[in-house]
């Protein structure tokens, strides 16, 4: 975890300014490592740093706003890719099985330059298991028995029958598509409110995902007066065995992207290889469905 309050504003904007990222790996300035690491960018801290100025009296700055400088950056500069932290497998009945499609989806639609790339499409799917409720909800316009959803860059799909376990839990999601809606179209006008992501269950390349949150559970650990240990977050790292797209394979360390509707990532530098692909969360995406199951 990061917490930038370990490093006094004075040196890393000293060091930002001077363009120095010699230290970045150097375990004195943990600080640096751990942004690094994380995927932010030096131009995040540069913009950060000038953001805040330098005081001569000592300071507290929201970390909202440094999160707010990486997601502005990495917006413009990160490829999109599809990925599937928590799966759960849906199968498209009436697909023809063994068919495999190439479908077009956009890099980064903030730069168009970057162009497009195909991500393959066929019977089995993986999508989020968040993106599923049996019972939804008012206000859940992802999938549910009964409704129909938009799988980005591929379909119409509608959910029609689910198979659980011995305990209960949702293991599979059963859905007939339209064909007629490739690419997300309706030729007939239909409105379809939700929009989830998904990968091919017979293209998928495993990875370990390391979500990382805030360390402290309250905004200032410094004025806690039996120490910052008292309110170390519990949560603040969760490693999960996950998916990811094909293009993926052989991502480089240090490599960053987008994880359409999860957050912004970052090959790790020192764990990750070909044979084991390491992502490390260096900020999630706002998710308004998220906020309002959190309020209850």
């Amino acid at each position: 975890n990061l917490s930038y309050t370990l490093m006094s504003k004075r040196k890393l904007l000293q060091l930002v300014q001077q363009g120095d990222v010699s230290g970045w790996d150097d375990p004195r300035m943990p600080t640096i490592a751990g942004l690094r690491r994380r995927g932010y960018t030096p131009e995040s801290i540069r913009d950060f740093c000038e953001r805040i100025g330098v005081a001569k009296t000592d300071s507290t700055i929201d970390i909202a706003l440094l999160e707010h400088c990486i997601r502005e950056d990495l917006n413009k500069r990160a490829p999109r890719v599809m990925a599937v932290t928590r799966a759960l497998k849906v199968i498209i009945d009436n697909y023809p099985e063994g068919k495999v499609e190439e479908l077009e989806a956009v890099n980064n639609p903030e730069d168009p330059s970057m162009g497009t790339r195909t991500v393959p499409f066929s019977r089995v799917l993986y999508i989020e298991r968040d993106d599923f409720r049996e019972a939804p909800p008012k206000g859940f316009f992802r999938l549910f028995p009964g409704n129909e959803v938009r799988l980005r860059y591929a379909y119409l799909i509608k959910c029609v029958d689910v198979v659980k376990d011995s305990n209960g839990e949702v293991v599979e999601v059963h859905c007939t598509y339209d064909p007629a809606t490739r690419g997300g179209n309706t030729p007939d006008g239909r409105k379809v409110k939700g929009t989830i992501h998904w990968l091919s269950a017979a293209h998928v390349v495993k990875a370990e995902m390391r979500l990382y949150d805030r360390l402290f559970t309250v905004e200032n650990p410094g004025d806690i007066a039996d120490g910052c240990e008292s309110v170390l977050n519990p949560n603040s790292l969760e490693t999960l065995s996950s998916y990811v797209e094909p293009s993926l394979s052989n991502a480089a360390p240090g490599s960053r992207y987008q994880f359409e509707r999860l957050g912004y990532f970052c090959t790790d530098l020192k764990d990750s290889s070909p044979y084991h692909l390491v992502f490390n969360r260096t900020i999630g995406l706002r998710d308004t469905w998220a906020k309002i199951e959190k309020k209850g």
